[in-house]
């Protein structure tokens, strides 16, 4: 039953409906669901007389990180802002405990991704029929009605917030078109949800691949993910897709070099792929115009992260040490900011040095590597391309995040604890 809860809550994740138990207060159902599985498996564990810890250096770290949050809230100008986020994130941390004991084979990890994935292509199909819609009918018609749709799903405060600081609509070559955003509040965490999924859905394509099973599903899902992560048009959910495809090829021509060089359609396969860039690139087209942008800093939001980063990078040098308390950011920059108001820093590490010290920063960037280079001891001990995915999907995540803060994000936060947790797996047995 608790594997099974697991899987529907990955499967429900994003589609999960927001609660409004008061006025002003949204609470999302996934939180609720999340902590639900962890005492109902805490209960289980303790019957069974079993209660195992994760023994490995991806948890420890993220404990670490944990505590440092909590400690930074006794130094916040306003501990309230601190502690609610603080319990945002205790709320999903569990997961990765549960997930660590549970799912210890080849069986059950692969269940557990089919579930996944198959949220994930249901989320990209909204993604593309909400792009699609807009070649229909009227813009500020669907935008209205998304507006309208979107609300359950993120609550009535946050919605609202949502859409006084809409990041829905850009302009490309001189048009003004409607981002794929899905279920979710911006086309960034959709991005970042894609990216990761899609990933993960190519490491199972290579790994079904290698057994001769024919599972070209899994290499289709991988192309509509894909896809729809185009149409968010986010910049750095591009430079992160580019960047975990950049990973996983160089790892896989690494172990299967010989077998490429020796199979000529293997070689027909990475001229194409390799064509297929260039093309990308050189014929102008509405997605590589945005990626192409990415590198000017003259460019409008270019030139205001820029601003953002000095910004961040003088608030970082002001609290080295604890930082201005976790979720109080905002108010070194603007005292009068109210706790939606989106103030961050557009780089994950500048805002965890911000609010929680420079020590916790790295202790982020320390639970990545961690992580990748477990999942890439097992791909190397055992050739199983699903940990190789799991690894880039890290390598996207963290590119991505250093252009956005998807941290506090009820989408991508709880897939990222589940990343983290198979790719750091240490009870692992093939079977």
């Amino acid at each position: 039953m608790i594997d099974l809860a697991v899987k529907i809550f990955f499967l429900y994740l994003p589609f999960q409906i927001a609660l409004n138990p008061v006025s002003g207060v949204d609470l999302a159902s996934a939180r609720i669901f999340s902590l639900l599985i962890f005492v109902v498996w805490l209960i289980d564990s303790l019957k069974k007389k079993k209660l195992n810890l994760p023994a490995n250096l991806t948890f420890l770290l993220l404990v670490s990180f944990v505590f440092i949050c909590a400690l930074s809230c006794f130094f916040a100008a306003n501990p309230g802002w601190g502690i609610r986020k603080l319990i945002f994130i205790l709320s999903f941390f569990p997961i990765f405990w549960v997930i660590s004991d549970r799912f210890v084979s080849n069986q059950k990890i692969l269940a557990l991704l089919n579930f996944l994935l198959w949220g994930a292509l249901a989320a990209a199909l909204v993604g593309i029929l909400q792009f699609a819609l807009q070649f229909i009918f009227p813009l500020d018609q669907i935008y209205s009605a998304w507006a309208i749709i979107i609300q359950p799903f993120l609550g009535e405060s946050f919605s609202q917030a949502v859409l006084t600081n809409p990041s829905w609509l850009v302009n490309v070559g001189g048009k003004t078109l409607l981002r794929a955003t899905a279920f979710f509040p911006d086309p960034h965490m959709l991005a970042f949800y894609l990216n990761m999924t899609g990933l993960i859905a190519l490491g199972i394509y290579f790994y079904f691949k290698n057994k001769n099973q024919d599972k070209k599903k899994y290499l289709l899902i991988f192309f509509i993910l894909l896809f729809a992560s185009l149409l968010t048009f986010s910049r750095g959910g591009y430079l992160g897709i580019i960047s975990g495809l950049i990973f996983f090829a160089l790892f896989y021509f690494k172990n299967q070099l010989k077998n490429i060089l020796s199979n000529s359609s293997s070689l027909l396969i990475i001229f194409t792929i390799f064509i297929g860039i260039f093309i990308f690139f050189a014929v102008p087209n509405n997605f590589s115009h945005r990626l192409q942008s990415s590198f000017n800093p003259f460019e409008g939001s270019n030139a205001g992260r820029l601003q953002t980063w000095n910004q961040s990078l003088a608030v970082v040098k002001n609290n080295l040490v604890i930082g201005t308390g976790l979720g109080n950011y905002p108010l070194a920059v603007k005292p009068s900011a109210n706790y939606r108001e989106p103030i961050y820093s557009h780089n994950t590490i500048l805002d965890i040095a911000a609010e929680t010290g420079i020590l916790n920063a790295l202790i982020w960037i320390s639970i990545f590597i961690a992580a990748i280079i477990s999942a890439l001891q097992k791909y190397s001990q055992q050739n199983n391309f699903v940990f190789l995915g799991l690894a880039s999907a890290l390598i996207a995540f963290f590119t991505h995040s250093l252009f956005e803060t998807p941290l506090f994000s009820i989408h991508v936060f709880p897939l990222l604890l589940l990343v983290l947790a198979l790719s750091s797996q240490n009870f692992y047995e093939q079977k």
